[in-house]
């Protein structure tokens, strides 16, 4: 019979995401950060390859990416709100971790495979910030998705792609929960 770990469970069960509009400083320190990633690194990562990287992007490099993508987004012919959702998570950012999808051949591992590792990792960053205390938020936005800024932003080459920019730091509120799914909607049995 397993043993349930429930400080897990119950921390699992609670865990909010707090808009990375709200939080503040103080945010966590390299050595915090570096702990953060190292544990959350430990990530099903389909045969060793590591088919991914991290950009830690603080305060300043913040100010060149606002930069960057409001110039990315005026080049594309956006209007205000394409330049506010391209500023705006860096505009008020202060410390974030970039999460590059860098697939690595293998004739063993699919690349799709390779590219959950990089989403398994984005969402063990967020476990392993907020188990450690601080408000954590995964975005990604027209500016993960745009090759150009990719390219320009985070020095992603051919085949890498953003998997998400997680933002780290001090909530200024408290969040609510937001509804949850509906198990019962959701969940079906394979036929036998």
């Amino acid at each position: 019979m397993p043993t349930p770990n429930q400080a897990v469970l119950d921390y699992l069960s609670t865990r909010l995401s707090y808009p990375a509009k709200v939080m503040t400083a103080p945010v966590p320190t390299e050595a915090e950060l570096m702990a953060i990633l190292a544990t959350a690194t430990r990530v099903p990562d389909h045969g060793k390859l590591e088919p991914w990287r991290l950009v830690l992007i603080d305060r300043p490099a913040m100010q060149r990416l606002a930069t960057l993508a409001e110039a990315r987004a005026n080049d594309l012919g956006g209007d205000a709100e394409k330049v506010e959702k391209g500023r705006g998570q860096f505009d008020r950012g202060t410390l974030a971790v970039a999460v590059i999808a860098s697939p690595k051949p293998s004739g063993k591992i699919p690349p799709v495979e390779q590219l959950l590792s990089a989403g398994a990792l984005c969402m063990n960053i967020l476990h392993a910030a907020t188990a450690a205390g601080w408000g954590a938020n995964w975005l990604t936005g027209w500016v993960s998705h745009d090759a150009t800024f990719a390219a320009r932003a985070f020095g992603c080459t051919g085949g890498e792609t953003v998997a998400g920019i997680v933002h780290i730091g001090t909530p200024a509120a408290p969040m609510p929960d937001r509804p949850r799914p509906d198990l019962a909607r959701i969940v079906t049995k394979a036929p036998a």
